[in-house]
């Protein structure tokens, strides 16, 4: 049985949070909750999932493999959500650069819901 806490900063075990969204048996139900599955997508190397909860409109600059190269060379420290709106997630992603030094991503980002499904459309960086 899987006990990990989730990778999103919920306090809840993975199971029980990002992972019936990674693997297609929920979907998020709000921007938040996907910004955070996004997160965990990365941390458990999951580029099937970013790349399907990606909008159609903006997979252009984005591969799965891709997705899968930063997952696997980025080691994600934790996720701090700054302010949430409906569509607009504003968060900072802490993680290790590969000289082992702390740095932080700050991202406020862009969503877009279609069908009762949320999907990543862009960011701005701070």
């Amino acid at each position: 049985m899987n006990i990990v806490n989730c990778p999103c900063g919920s306090e809840l075990v993975y199971l029980n949070c990002c992972q019936p969204y990674h693997l297609n048996t929920q979907v998020a139900p709000t921007a938040e909750a996907l910004m955070r599955s996004r997160y965990s997508a990365f941390v458990v190397q999951n580029a099937d999932y970013l790349w399907n909860t990606t909008h159609v409109s903006k997979r252009k600059g984005f591969s799965k493999e891709g997705y899968l190269s930063s997952a696997k060379n980025t080691t994600w420290l934790k996720l701090e959500i700054v302010f949430a709106d409906v569509d607009v997630v504003e968060f900072k992603a802490y993680y290790l650069n590969r000289k082992f030094q702390a740095e932080v991503l700050h991202e406020k980002s862009n969503f877009k819901q279609e069908e009762g499904k949320w999907f990543y459309l862009d960011g701005k960086f701070y």
